[in-house]
């Protein structure tokens, strides 16, 4: 089940600060706890997610279930039976502990950013405050940096951005060595297998906006390889932006690789592609319910063949 962000951001607080051996607010943490039965099942999964951070770093463990019962001369204000922070070598207390947290939970804010991930078939609205929306696709990740939260980094994935702001410092995304600067604009950054994609609903958007400063219009598309100079500008509906979100999935003149890495992150399915297929072009418009429960039928949509391969389906001209 995901974590609504919001309240594992208030579990990432309450981490670290009970991991401070001078901390001393149990009743406040308790109170916490006890107000929703979501708030122990968020705090289980960050002290899980720390316990494993602190292994991966060699920190000694010493984990005391949350059922245990409670030492005498262990904090007596926290009653028995009551959750409460493993017990560890803090790999020298609070600020390991909040760079242990960093390093495994999917959304915290930090001097680095919020950081926002999602899980193969999952969607997350990211509200920014002022009407604003980033909308993140299944299987990916996305940075938010600055006090005003407008600068991003789609390190993978797609994500759809709305956005109100007027004035100001304009919103800017980087992905991979590229970065957009936004026009009061709706429009979609894709990361993926190496290669950045831009296309825009409304407004525009400048491409590389301290170099070329490519303007890119409603209806159109643009993507570029690492480690390639060359542009590749497309039409396309202005609908066909950001529909996943409704359930659909469109392909233009897509690289087979393209399509399983998409559809893997957009149904939770894993398709994969057979030898010497991933640079195959196809195009097509898939709805993602039937695909989810039956990959085979992307094949006739897409002219291709989908063949299933222990859990994974394997597609092929």
């Amino acid at each position: 089940m995901t974590i609504d962000p919001t309240l594992r951001e208030q579990a990432v607080h309450w981490a670290v600060l009970t991991g401070d051996p001078q901390f001393d607010d149990w009743d406040g943490f308790t109170a916490w706890l006890e107000a929703d039965p979501a708030h122990a099942r968020a705090y289980d999964e960050v002290a899980a997610a720390v316990a494993e951070a602190a292994e991966a770093f060699g920190a000694a463990a010493m984990v005391e279930p949350a059922h245990a019962a409670e030492p005498a001369n262990d904090n007596p204000a926290l009653p028995p039976g009551q959750h409460r922070l493993p017990r560890r070598a803090w790999l020298g207390g609070a600020i390991a502990a909040s760079l242990a947290i960093i390093a495994t939970i999917g959304v915290l804010r930090s001097g680095a950013g919020s950081v926002y991930t999602t899980a193969p078939g999952e969607v997350e609205v990211i509200a920014l405050g002022d009407g604003s929306t980033v909308t993140l696709a299944g299987d990916s990740r996305l940075v938010l940096r600055g006090d005003d939260r407008r600068e991003a980094r789609l390190e993978h994935g797609q994500a759809l951005f709305d956005l109100r702001f007027k004035g100001g410092r304009p919103f800017e995304v980087a992905a991979g060595a590229d970065t957009m600067r936004h026009i009061g604009t709706v429009f979609e950054v894709r990361r993926l297998n190496k290669a950045t994609a831009v296309a825009v609903a409304e407004g525009a958007v400048l491409f590389d906006p301290a170099g070329r400063r490519i303007r890119v219009n409603p209806g159109e598309g643009l993507t570029r390889r690492d480690g390639s100079n060359r542009i590749e500008r497309a039409r396309l509906p202005g609908a066909s932006v950001g529909e996943w979100r409704e359930g659909r999935q469109s392909f233009r003149d897509a690289t087979l690789g393209d399509v399983a890495a998409m559809l893997s992150a957009a149904t939770g399915q894993s398709f994969t592609v057979a030898p010497g297929a991933a640079d195959k072009r196809v195009s097509g418009s898939v709805m993602l319910d039937p695909i989810r429960r039956d990959p085979a039928s992307l094949g006739p949509l897409l002219g291709v063949t989908a063949r299933a391969d222990g859990a994974t389906w394997v597609l092929e001209p």
